[in-house]
């Protein structure tokens, strides 16, 4: 079975490496990637549709229509900015997006990058764990066939990226190291696209996934 998948964040390093996992993977037919601005990539399953603000976008928008999947890993840091900011570019761009989708598909899958550290109670002392936790438990809410909260930690770029933070490339060296000394605390770029493929494939019972839930669904084969 093959799959049709909407995609956000393909200029940032999240969701570059899942979208290559998505060009990549036999099963999944088209990739519409919804972006601010263009990923700068050409594939024959790759298709762009650039929406300068999530917020203005509205029910019934055509090319949003028919899709089988939304993988959102579109994303900003919290460094530098005051709750309500933080939690306008979060929390309000993300709900009003999955609203749109769940309004046209209600068949789909929506997964949604959060990040290890989350804080479902929303009650915690780190802001943007409690602005994730409300993001997480308000999506579990819409009207979708199944929601997927996907917590990563530390990341191993897929080879031929062009969007990482320059530690990432620097440190690439020690993932070796830390997969021995914290397997449970590091992926690979590629398991995770994978495990959100595997999500439909082969299905997962799970709201939340920490890393070895992502670890140990990326590494399967439908």
């Amino acid at each position: 079975m093959s799959y049709k998948i909407i995609l956000t964040g393909a200029t940032g390093m999240v969701g570059e490496g899942v979208l290559l996992a998505c060009l990549d993977h036999p099963q999944i037919a088209a990739v519409l990637s919804v972006s601010r601005r263009s990923c700068g990539r050409t594939h024959p399953k790759l298709k762009e549709y650039i929406v300068p603000d999530f917020l203005a976008l509205k029910e019934g928008d055509e090319q949003l229509k028919g899709y089988d999947a939304c993988f959102f890993c579109a994303g900003v840091t919290s460094i530098g900015k005051k709750e309500t900011e933080y939690t306008h570019l979060t929390y309000d761009t993300t709900l009003h997006f999955a609203q749109v989708l769940a309004q046209q598909n209600p068949q789909m899958v929506f997964i949604y990058v959060s990040g290890a550290g989350t804080d479902s109670s929303e009650k915690g002392k780190v802001m943007w764990a409690r602005v994730k936790g409300k993001t997480e438990n308000d999506l579990q809410k819409l009207p979708f066939r199944k929601v997927h909260n996907f917590r990563p930690a530390a990341m191993k770029l897929t080879e031929g990226q062009r969007n990482a933070l320059p530690a990432y490339k620097y440190f690439a060296w020690m993932f070796p190291i830390l997969k021995v000394v914290w397997p449970n605390k590091v992926s690979t770029l590629k398991q995770l696209g994978n495990a959100m493929i595997n999500t439909l494939a082969i299905g997962s019972d799970k709201e939340i996934l920490e890393v070895q839930d992502i670890n140990a669904l990326g590494d399967k084969t439908a």
